[in-house]
């Protein structure tokens, strides 16, 4: 079984764009899997939903509210370790990461990390070997 790991731009997808997320992925996805979060995605979505107003924190509450909806695994993370280098020494272990961010998408293919992106705002492409 495969593990996929939502970064939390990932988790905006549905509010921003009026993407599902997860029948996208089993669309892409002809291998069983199990979807993950990490603890640091949680925290934060949380203070989007704190410090900013409008779409975002629309987006963010949408996103939290998938992670329980959906039953999430959430991966524990180290302090003092960014979340992109979290998602990333998460991913080195076995995981298929999924993301919007350019700068993650660059690091993880530099180590040729499965990556699942959305295109043309419409639609989710896998990217890179299982």
């Amino acid at each position: 079984m495969q593990k996929i790991l939502l970064d939390t731009n990932f988790l905006l997808i549905p509010a921003q764009f009026k993407v599902d997320i997860f029948s996208e992925i089993e669309r892409i996805c002809n291998f069983s899997y199990q979807i993950f979060i990490l603890d640091k995605t949680i925290m934060e979505l949380e203070n989007i939903i704190k410090k900013q107003k409008g779409k975002d924190r629309d987006a963010a509450k949408l996103g939290l509210k998938l992670v329980s909806l959906k039953k999430l695994g959430i991966v524990k993370t180290e302090d003092g370790v960014s979340t992109d280098m979290s998602i990333v020494n998460t991913a080195e272990s076995g995981f298929i990461a999924a993301t919007q961010d350019a700068d993650l998408k660059r690091l993880l293919k530099a180590k040729s990390i499965p990556i699942i992106t959305l295109r043309q705002k419409k639609y989710l492409i896998f990217e890179g070997k299982v």
